[in-house]
């Protein structure tokens, strides 16, 4: 089966709507968009070229979609991020658009949970979910989530479009890796990790230091 990795942004409370410009997502009266850009540095630029460098396909929401295939198609030719993402199989899931024209980009129909589990089921490598919060909520509520590599920059915003919705099914997480990027960022990268487990702990209960 084909592994689905989400890759996305946060603020430390959350957020992920708008990193990248002002007038990116301004849904809700949202007025905090490129909250990411004054951290973004060469070291985070190549470790965003390494992930997406092993992706085999990318999966998007509507609105990412339309930023991306307007933003990556004028990037140069030996733009190792930008020749990746023009090139590679893209799949968009909406039910607004009627046809996407950007490069090797296919419309997927009927129902996206449905259509996401037999895109995992078929050939292929890794599939790249970025951005794209609205398609993420029903990814993470049908649980088609295999890993997540997240971006946690040291800003809080206090309101907006956040990863993890009313929708998130609770499932434990194992941490694979961990980093940190010259202006702070905390990437950190988590894949299955089965059912949550639950328990006490504090002074109240038996031998509480000897089970940490």
């Amino acid at each position: 089966m084909r592994k689905l990795m989400v890759t996305t942004f946060l603020s430390l409370d959350g957020v992920m709507q708008a990193p990248g410009g002002t007038d990116e997502d301004r849904d809700g009266g949202f007025e905090h968009g490129g909250w990411s850009a004054p951290l973004f540095r060469m070291d985070l630029l190549d470790r965003m070229a390494e992930v997406i460098g092993r992706a085999d396909a990318l999966l998007l929401g509507r609105r990412t979609y339309e930023i991306f295939a307007e933003a990556w198609p004028l990037a140069a030719d030996d733009d190792p991020i930008g020749s990746k993402l023009n090139t590679m199989p893209k799949y968009v899931a909406s039910r607004r658009l009627d046809s996407v024209s950007w490069q090797n980009s296919t419309l997927l129909t009927g129902d996206v949970a449905e259509a996401v589990a037999a895109l995992k089921e078929g050939d292929g490598g890794e599939i790249q979910v970025h951005g794209s919060c609205d398609l993420l909520q029903t990814l993470i509520e049908h649980d088609l989530v295999d890993e997540y590599h997240l971006l946690f920059f040291p800003v809080l915003i206090g309101s907006g479009k956040r990863l993890f919705g009313k929708g998130t099914v609770p499932a434990g997480l194992k941490l694979i890796d961990t980093t940190k990027s010259e202006s702070g960022v905390v990437v950190s990268t988590y894949a299955r990790g089965g059912k949550v487990e639950y328990g006490a702990m504090g002074p109240e209960t038996d031998n509480w230091r000897t089970e940490l």
